[in-house]
């Protein structure tokens, strides 16, 4: 009978030594670990490593950036990504300076990858974030930056010395995370409340949001906008697709408790209805103008993907069904953001609990930004 001990394997604890060993070589001790608090003050530029290329991953970094404009407010940050949207989420952020933009993927575009980085190295940088508590990537990108402080999680799939590890979080949301690890680095209070994601969207842009819904209801026959309109997008990736029929069942509940309201449907990328074409709709394949018309929404609603984070950023009252992800690493967090936990449930069910929340009273175009 095998006892129930942690199985030891060589072979990888081989090749995590060789790993360290190389990245001693390769880049020295990029600072020594310190306990001394990350300074407040003469920190001026900032690069943020975040090599992730996802809708949703792109935009819950966002929320480190608001932290640190708050913290550091008369400094430059660069941002060095994959994202092929960083541009449109992160460009509207005062302090972001540089986004410089890796190809997704390096080994087939070598001359850009290492241009890209080759810009980002000249410049001298007083603070370096890894964000990505498991990335080696991130951490490997970070330690070739030129600055005089690093900081990044520890963890046994992170290799390389910086000046401030940070353990990892019983937090395991991704939005919070990365303003858990500055908080973290500078002794500062880690249960205050945190940035939620911001796209940071104009007034202008939310007038133009407004006008395109208005639109859409007309072109569907609508001439007021009622007591409220409900943005639902009926898309998702995988196994976290929930179908045509799983959503009628859903809205035929949602119109019975509010009638007064309007439905308008947000088209996926591919510009098809994922509701039989029943209800008015607004496609658009630009980010920024998807998220106009998202903002002018008194609620959305959709299973957990990146146009869900998309609303949360939009300052759009957000419920989220999440029926396979995680809700404590991708839940919607902060004021009239929900995370509804739909696992095994019927959609009859997860209809009468989102009925029943709150943001549906608000007065129509309310907003929560």
């Amino acid at each position: 009978m095998l006892k129930n001990t942690r199985y030891y394997d060589p072979i990888n604890d081989f090749r995590r030594a060789v790993a360290r060993r190389l990245m001693r070589l390769v880049f020295g001790n990029h600072g020594q670990p310190t306990s001394e608090p990350l300074p407040a003050r003469g920190i001026y530029r900032i690069l943020v490593c975040h090599v992730s290329h996802s809708l949703g991953n792109t935009l819950l970094l966002t929320p480190l950036l608001s932290e640190l404009e708050k913290i550091y407010p008369a400094a430059e940050i660069d941002i060095l990504t994959r994202s092929p949207v960083a541009n449109d989420v992160y460009g509207r952020f005062f302090n972001v300076l540089r986004i410089f933009r890796l190809p997704a993927h390096g080994v087939g575009h070598p001359l850009q990858f290492f241009g890209t980085l080759r810009r980002m190295r000249k410049i001298r940088y007083d603070l370096a974030i890894d964000a990505d508590p498991l990335s080696q990537t991130n951490r490997l990108l970070m330690l070739l930056s030129n600055s005089t402080y690093t900081l990044g999680f520890s963890s046994a799939k992170k290799h390389g010395e910086i000046t401030h590890p940070v353990p990892l979080p019983a937090d395991e949301n991704k939005g919070r995370r990365p303003v858990y690890l500055l908080r973290s680095a500078m002794g500062n209070d880690v249960a205050a409340d945190y940035p939620v994601p911001d796209i940071r969207l104009s007034v202008d842009e939310r007038t133009q949001g407004k006008a395109a819904v208005t639109r859409s209801l007309a072109a569907g026959g609508m001439t007021s906008t009622g007591r409220g309109i409900i943005g639902i997008f009926a898309n998702a990736t995988g196994t976290k697709l929930l179908g045509e029929a799983w959503w009628k069942r859903f809205i035929a509940v949602l119109e019975a408790a509010h009638p007064d309201h309007r439905i308008v449907e947000i088209l996926p990328h591919s510009g098809e209805s994922m509701l039989g074409s029943r209800y008015p709709a607004y496609y658009s394949s630009d980010l920024r103008r998807l998220a106009c018309v998202l903002s002018a929404l008194d609620v959305y609603i959709s299973a957990d993907c990146g146009v869900m984070h998309l609303a949360c950023a939009s300052d759009v009252p957000t419920m989220g069904i999440f029926t396979v992800t995680k809700v404590s690493e991708w839940g919607p967090y902060g004021p009239h953001r929900h995370a509804i936990p739909a696992h095994g449930q019927e959609p009859e069910e997860v209809a009468r609990a989102i009925a029943a929340m709150p943001e549906f009273g608000l007065p129509s175009g309310l907003g929560i930004g």
